[in-house]
């Protein structure tokens, strides 16, 4: 079990760049895979479940070649992906099975999904199901809620579904199924969710029709290869955002970091707490936009999270969390039983390691009570094999009064390899 201590600091000033955006860099390997001729990839994450992607495409017939953040592959089209000869690993990485799911349903030949303990109690129904309507054949645990799946694609037709949940995954993968099926096949969602495929869809040529919260494409189009540059992820912008926010004598810049609407809850969250943050330099990047971040050390108010911006923010609960606690007054988060299903039950694990350091929380049913001014002390905390829960601890232990020991901090490498490295680049020596 890997164990990092974090200490106080003094204050984080500087610049740095994350890493490419998780949910970008999957879905430009995967389109690159399905698409004809050569995509080339700049700014990739080089992270655990990104190369899980990498990996499982590999095992599909793809020729990919990953040099850091650059990755070169060769697209032969969706007729180019080739039975598996082996067991399809996704690791830990929920975007790879469920939205490899959706291309695996329509081609002609067997495959199996599985991943590590984690993924084993993700649930898949919200998927499976849907694919099963459209004809594929798809078995596995609890009658195919949860891996390992066994997939046998073929023909299939497109449907109209109306999601219960908004969940990229879900439209991401009946949107790719659809791409191959016959018909139209339409996803109607509660909310919005982040709109990353439809936007690299498009850049890759496919025609999509947006409609409110209705998205659609026609069966029967081919991808043309393309260049993609992947943004700065804002999910891992997040935990500096944070520090930069709650580190006293701090001011933080963070380049190049996209701010795709569907995913800027965090930004919206910080202005209506109250945080000294602006944004610079703003462009547009492969249909996606982005912006220089910087985050002073504010003075903080409580506020209610809920509804419409949930969807937006959801991976970003857990330091909202920790930002919360140095707020005045008290936040409240609502609407929010997506955190159930996530690496962890998310509602349960904030709580219970911030409770850990001293902070104020409640867990409800759709969220948690989070009551600011907290002091927060040294312990030994836990990321559950949560790469955001560990990371979220991490920042609350650089206020913390005695150090703060994160158990199987190893996590974090899924998301932000270099996730320590820039906090000593930021701190004061």
């Amino acid at each position: 079990m890997t164990v990092n201590s974090v200490k106080k600091v003094k204050s984080l000033n500087g610049t740095i760049r994350v890493p490419g955006d998780k949910s970008i860099s999957h879905r430009a390997v995967m389109f690159g895979a399905i698409a004809e001729g050569t995509t080339t990839v700049e700014g990739f994450l080089p992270g655990e479940d990104c190369l899980s992607t990498i990996a499982c495409f590999q095992k599909l017939g793809v020729n990919i070649e990953q040099d850091g953040e650059r990755v070169t592959i060769e697209g032969k089209g969706w007729e180019g992906l080739e039975e598996p000869s082996d067991i399809l690993d996704v690791g830990n990485s929920g975007t790879t099975t469920r939205l490899m799911l959706g291309i695996l349903a329509t081609r002609p030949f067997h495959s199996v999904v599985i991943g590590d303990d984690s993924i084993a109690k993700r649930p898949m129904a919200r998927v499976t199901n849907p694919l099963r309507k459209m004809g594929a054949e798809i078995d596995g645990r609890n009658e195919g809620n949860f891996t390992p799946l066994s997939i046998r694609g073929g023909q299939t037709k497109g449907i109209t579904y109306q999601s219960k949940v908004a969940s990229a995954q879900v439209k991401s993968c009946l949107l790719l199924a659809g791409l191959q099926s016959e018909g139209t096949t339409s996803v109607t969602e509660p909310a919005l969710s982040r709109d990353h495929t439809e936007r690299m869809l498009e850049a890759y040529g496919v025609t999509v029709t947006r409609e409110g919260l209705t998205v659609s494409v026609e069966g029967g189009q081919a991808l043309k290869a393309q260049h993609i540059v992947v943004p700065g992820d804002v999910s891992s912008a997040a935990f500096f955002l944070v520090a930069g926010a709650i580190v006293p004598n701090s001011e933080i810049t963070l380049q190049g970091v996209g701010l795709n609407p569907t995913r800027s809850g965090i930004i919206d969250v910080l202005k209506l707490m109250g945080a000294s943050l602006k944004l610079t330099n703003e462009t547009m990047v492969g249909g996606e936009p982005i912006a220089d971040v910087t985050i002073k050390t504010s003075e903080l108010h409580g506020i209610e999270i809920s509804g419409d911006l949930i969807p937006r923010l959801i991976d970003e609960i857990p330091v909202i969390a920790v930002l919360a606690s140095q707020a005045n007054g008290t936040t409240i988060i609502k609407d929010a039983e997506e955190l159930k299903v996530k690496e962890t039950n998310r509602i349960d694990t904030v709580v219970s390691e911030l409770t850990k350091l001293g902070v104020s929380i409640q867990a409800t049913e759709d969220g948690m009570i989070i009551n600011g001014g907290a002091l927060l002390k040294g312990a030994t905390v836990n990321s559950y094999g949560d790469h955001r829960i560990g990371m979220a601890m991490a920042i609350a232990g650089l206020i913390a009064e005695g150090d703060v020991t994160i158990e199987r901090s190893d996590a974090i490498a899924v998301s932000y390899p270099s996730f320590f490295e820039h906090i000593s680049l930021l701190e004061e020596k």
